[in-house]
């Protein structure tokens, strides 16, 4: 980790404690979604053999701890504790009713066999892997088609070793998808707490085609030069909630999405019902973000109490002809940017697709979103919003946005092929966007 990244993880985590971090918990949340679970039973990496030496891979141990939890059945489940130490491993799956409890001190750290890194399909709304055609490698630790599981402990840390498939990235040496760091897919009722994630390969947190997922109390860290590492990115889910979280990652922090073009759109389901708050951190490219992939549909979303600096952009919401879908009924309130290159960015022009099957006449409906409560210093853009031509943004308002330069210089926001409203907006909102404004 970079000195600044220490640094800011370690403000983050002073900050929360001077206030009080369990006092958030009086504070509005949506965790009540996924109620945790005390799990009378328990059992211990060491008792099947692992070593904690950072030498030693014990992915035999981890595949055998988890095949005895899931053909124990205990009533209630069964908690796998994972001591201080280092303990290496290869891919693994969860499995139902179970905890995964990492002891403050702990580290599970992915082997960085990437020859013998073992090949999964890829995901029906996506047709291929997400930057190569064909497959992908399984993610470092994975669950499917499970209900009733918890990812916590004391801070302990689930490290991916990401340096050596991002060199292959950019050496473009890279034949499938890079592994995620945690891949959900088909599950349910799953609460990701008090855990530390660093160097994912690729995306960090993905829960995809799942329904009840809690994160909260996470941190979640990557150089900002590490490609695509995301931070958390539910994808043709619902009923999400993202709580009280630090990010700091090279590519979006938040990012909510639904299946690729015509994989997306055939697929068809949305994700929906997600709320993201209390979010702070920094990246390259956008703090919270909806699409580009979004041809599921998007909807029924609450992002509030954002907090983004030094990053590329604040809040981005994008699509592109091709995508289809639709991204509707969105709420972002109460956002902080400091040190931000755009502000606020809403783009119809992604020009990204997956191969030259799509639909040029599938065209994204975006409507139905209300930004207000932002405040920016330091922004070198404050906004844009770019919409579609034949199927211009409908429905776009900001309310009580400030965007400041560095230097006090007033720059327009650019707005095309939108309508809506603006209300106390500054610098002078787009003439697209009619309502009431100060002059910026």
């Amino acid at each position: 980790m970079e000195i600044m990244q220490k640094l800011q993880f370690f403000f983050f985590v002073f900050t929360f404690l001077a206030l009080g971090f369990e006092d958030t918990l009086a504070l509005t949340t949506c965790s009540g979604t996924v109620p945790m679970k005390y799990r009378k039973e328990t059992i211990s990496i060491e008792d099947y053999g692992a070593v904690g030496d950072g030498r030693t891979v014990n992915t035999w141990s981890f595949q055998k701890a988890i095949y005895r939890i899931k053909h124990l059945r205990r009533r209630g489940g069964t908690l796998l504790y994972v001591p201080p130490g280092v303990w290496l491993t290869g891919s693994f799956n969860l499995t139902s009713h179970m905890t995964l409890f990492l002891a403050k001190g702990a580290t599970i750290k992915a082997v960085q066999d990437t020859e013998n890194w073992a090949l999964v399909d890829p995901l029906p709304s996506y047709g291929r892997g997400r930057e190569r055609p064909g497959g992908r490698y399984m993610s470092f630790i994975n669950a499917d088609r499970i209900h009733d599981v918890i990812i916590t402990g004391e801070n302990g840390t689930i490290d991916g070793q990401g340096g050596v498939w991002w060199d292959l990235w950019r050496n473009q040496t890279l034949v499938y998808n890079r592994p995620n760091l945690i891949e959900l897919m088909h599950s349910k009722d799953i609460i990701i707490s008090n855990v530390i994630f660093k160097n994912s390969p690729f995306w960090n947190i993905h829960p995809v085609y799942c329904t009840n997922v809690v994160i909260q109390h996470v941190a979640i860290l990557a150089p900002h030069d590490s490609p695509n590492t995301d931070g958390i990115d539910p994808d043709s889910s619902n009923n999400i909630c993202i709580e009280d979280s630090y990010i700091s990652t090279g590519d979006d922090l938040v990012s909510i999405k639904s299946g690729w073009d015509e994989y997306g759109i055939s697929y068809g389901r949305p994700s929906h019902d997600i709320t993201i708050r209390r979010i702070k951190g920094s990246t390259p490219f956008a703090g919270v973000s909806i699409g580009s992939e979004a041809s599921g549909g998007v909807h029924s979303i609450l992002m509030e109490n954002i907090n983004i600096y030094n990053s590329g952009i604040g809040v981005h919401i994008k699509t592109e002809v091709g995508r289809g879908g639709y991204i509707k009924n969105v709420t972002i309130s109460g956002v902080n940017l400091y040190d931000v290159h755009h502000g606020i960015k809403i783009n119809g022009g992604s020009n990204d697709h997956p191969d030259n099957k799509y639909d040029p006449n599938a065209i994204p409906d975006v409507r139905d979103i209300s930004i207000k409560n932002v405040w920016g210093v330091n922004i070198e853009r404050p906004g844009s919003i770019t919409g579609i031509k034949d199927r211009p943004f409908t429905g776009i308002c900001l309310s009580n946005v400030k965007l400041w330069t560095a230097n006090g210089d007033v720059i327009p926001w650019k707005c095309t092929d939108v309508s809506g409203c603006a209300i106390d907006v500054r610098p002078r909102p787009c003439t697209e966007l009619t309502g009431s404004s100060t002059v910026g």
